[in-house]
This record gives structure tokens, C-alpha cells and sequence, in this order.
């Protein structure tokens, strides 16, 4: 009796999917909960498993996309494994023998660039030394050619001028012609970059987004967790890091600027009584942004302790979509892979994203004197439709007086 395998549900949204890899291959024996399979949505990858044992049959081959429900391969419960099974990457096809070139006469084949420079010098081609692949005649070939001077008597001789004899030219060097192989290939995309794609393109055409900029000093932040650090990871297990102080600032900020915790939905305006905060991680396989839910309701170790959870599961490639889902504001920090400043994107439909940037240190005027401090840009990308200008920049400046002076985190003010 043969079982199916069957692409499954893996979100509401989600209709189709991209077989990523193949961890068994057909003709071989697998168990039941045997990993079969990695699936990329356009949001997680999902791992689906064998329902019983038996032999896998594939149907469908890696990199292909397939419909939700769609049967992809069979399991025989009583099969017998085949030795020497083939693996799903094109199993057993026989690749087509390479086209050999041909040629007319006693002409070479010619590469493009040859032929035209052939044309241009009045060349016969039949004398000029072919070096390239399958006796073809590249463009380095010509030009060593009229380099040597051996197409000199190809050419009709010019009349004889008048007046006086002209300059001496002067040679220069020919180009170097390209030289062994170079690559190239072509990889699709992976269901999780189409939909990056996509949502980009739909923020740029659906929004009108602006970004206001500011910068902050580190240094309060800095000597804070400089003095609390070891006592923090003994305590709670995990670092102190920079993004926890963001966040919380990012909630004060959104409560008194509520229309950028909320969005556009047609001609009426969504405002949330929550705070659901998106952190951009990074995973071997792209951007992705899990959201910490009510993160208003939480402290600093435990919002760290969220982050570095999403962070793990993104590297790991278990991000779920339940993990990706809603989310009221976006923070990402680019600092983290070295920016400077950026102008981050929109995640739609969020009206609003705060970009973190790399800390550097800067001289900078202080009562007076220059001094020598730890500066962060920060940029807010929102959209003009819902968020007014002056509303976006006393925003960023909230947070900016709040990462200053940490103790405002403390008092909510």
C-alpha cells in the first residue's frame, strides 16, 4: 500500500511552496518521522516528515514549486530499497550530449568579437591562428594577429600624401583580451526572496514614504551595561545587549505617537492598543522579522531573551509563520553588519521602521568643548499618509532623549 506525501497547509496566506532539499531519495527506506523534506514558503521553511515506513518514491524535483495539498512523493509500506538509489537532483536522467560546432569550408568558427574585427581589418580568416575552444577563433587571436603585422598585406595600400610627412605614430598597447574561464550560473530564486521582492515593491508603490534622520550619543547606554552586564547575565542567563533599550524607548515613543503604531487599511485608519515589535534577524537563508508580542508587558531580560530565541530559530531555519505574523512597528539594525546609514524599507502594512546603524566614535560639540563620543544614526522610514512630518521627527527625538538619559526608561517619561 502506498502513502502520499503531500505538501501541507503552513499558513493561512500561503498557497504555494518551494522544494528546497531532499534529505532522502527515491528507492530508499525511510521511518516513520523520518525527515523527508524541507519546504520554503514565501515566509518559513517547514520540515515535512514520513507519516510510516516504507520506500520513498519522489515525484517532484528539488527547486520545483508546488501547490498546497499537491502530492510530491509516495511511500511504499511494503517496498523493498533499491541499492544505488538515485537522489531527487535529476535522478537517473542522462544529460544530453554537448552540441559540437561545425563550420562551413576552411572558415573558422568565429566569436562574435572576432568576426566583427575580422570584418573591420579586411581579414582573411583562414589565416589568422585559431587558439580557442573546438578551433574557434576568439578576439585575442585577431588581435595577435594584426599585433605581428601578418594582416598587413591584407590591406589595400594607402595613397601617397601631400605635404609634409606626418608624426610618427605612436603604438600603444593593445588591450589584454579576456583570458580562461569565466563563470556564470543562474540559481532560482528561493520562495522566501520572491516574497522579500514582492512586499518591497509593494511598499515603494503603495506608500508615501519619507525618511527623517537624527543621531544619538551611546554613552550613557554604553557605561550602563558596561556597570550591569555580568550581574544582568547572571541573573537572567543572557547578555544585555543594545536592541532591548530600542525596543522599550520605540514603545514610550509609540504611545504618544499612536498613528505610527498603527496602519491604513482603505479609507479608515487601524490604531492598536498593543505593541507587537518586529526585530529584523538574519538566517542563512535572508531577512526575516519575528515579532515579540506585547512587548510593553515585558522587561528588558525577557525582551532579550525573545530576540536571542527569533535570532536561533532563524538560524536554524525554523522560523514558523505564526512567528512572522502581524506585528504594529519594525526596528532593524544594520550597525550589526557594519551601516552607517540607511534608509530602511516599510513592512507593510506598518506605517513606520526604525533603522539602527553601526556606533561609531565622533567628535561632536558638548557644553561648549569638542568632544570624543560613541554616535549612532537612526533613521525613521514611515509613511506621509498616516504620519505627518513633525510627528515623525518629535518621534525620533523621544527616542533619541530616552537612549541619552536610560533613567526616562525607568520613569516613562
Amino acid at each position: 500500500m502506498a502513502v502520499d506525501v503531500k505538501v501541507p497547509a503552513v499558513g493561512e496566506s500561503v498557497q504555494e511552496a518551494m522544494i528546497h532539499k531532499w534529505h532522502k531519495a527515491t528507492g530508499e527506506a525511510v521511518k516513520r518521522d523520518d525527515v523527508l523534506m524541507e519546504l520554503e514558503t514565501d515566509k518559513a521553511t517547514v520540515e515535512v516528515t514520513a507519516e510510516t515506513d516504507g520506500v520513498l518514491e519522489i515525484l517532484n524535483k528539488e527547486g520545483e514549486t508546488v501547490s498546497i495539498g499537491q502530492v510530491v512523493a509516495r511511500i511504499d509500506a511494503t517496498g523493498t530499497a533499491t541499492k544505488g538509489a538515485a537522489v531527487s537532483k535529476g535522478a537517473g536522467a542522462t544529460p544530453p550530449a554537448p552540441v559540437k560546432p561545425t563550420s562551413s569550408g576552411s572558415e573558422p568558427i568565429m566569436m562574435p568579437a572576432a568576426r566583427r574585427l575580422v570584418e573591420e581589418n579586411q581579414l582573411d580568416a583562414a589565416a589568422v591562428a585559431a587558439t580557442g575552444k573546438g578551433g574557434r577563433l576568439t578576439k585575442g587571436d585577431v588581435l595577435q594577429h594584426l599585433e605581428t603585422g601578418a594582416s598587413a598585406a591584407a590591406k589595400p595600400a594607402a595613397p601617397a600624401a601631400k605635404g609634409p610627412p606626418p608624426a610618427p605614430a605612436v603604438k600603444l598597447p593593445q588591450p589584454k583580451a579576456a583570458s580562461g574561464t569565466r563563470g556564470e550560473r543562474r540559481e532560482p530564486m528561493s520562495m522566501l526572496r520572491r516574497r522579500v521582492a514582492e512586499r518591497l515593491i509593494q511598499a515603494q508603490s503603495t506608500a508615501a514614504i519619507l525618511t527623517t534622520f537624527n543621531e544619538v550619543d551611546m554613552k550613557a547606554v554604553m557605561d550602563l551595561r558596561k556597570q550591569y552586564k555580568d550581574s544582568f547575565k547572571d541573573k537572567y542567563g543572557i547578555g544585555l545587549g543594545f536592541m532591548s533599550f530600542f525596543v522599550r524607548a520605540a514603545i514610550e515613543a509609540l504611545k504618544s505617537f499612536p498613528a505610527i503604531n498603527g496602519w491604513i487599511e482603505g479609507n479608515e485608519i487601524v490604531y492598536h492598543d498593543y505593541y507587537d515589535i518586529g526585530v529584523a534577524v538574519s538566517g542563512d537563508r535572508g531577512l526575516v522579522v519575528p515579532v515579540v508580542r506585547d512587548a510593553d508587558k515585558l522587561n528588558m531580560a525577557e525582551i532579550e531573551q525573545s530576540i536571542a530565541y527569533y535570532a536561533g530559530k532563524a538560524r536554524d531555519g525554523k522560523i514558523t509563520v505564526d512567528d512572522l505574523n502581524g506585528g504594529t512597528f519594525t526596528i532593524s539594525n544594520g550597525g550589526t553588519f557594519g551601516s552607517l546609514l540607511s534608509t530602511p524599507i516599510l513592512n507593510p502594512p506598518q506605517s513606520a521602521i526604525l533603522g539602527m546603524h553601526k556606533i561609531e566614535e565622533r567628535p561632536i560639540a558638548l557644553n561648549g568643548q569638542v568632544v570624543i563620543r560613541p554616535m549612532m544614526y537612526l533613521a525613521l522610514s514611515y509613511d506621509h499618509r498616516i504620519v505627518d512630518g513633525k510627528e515623525a521627527v518629535q518621534f525620533l527625538v523621544k527616542i533619541k532623549e530616552m537612549v541619552e538619559d536610560p533613567t526616562r526608561l525607568l520613569l516613562g517619561v
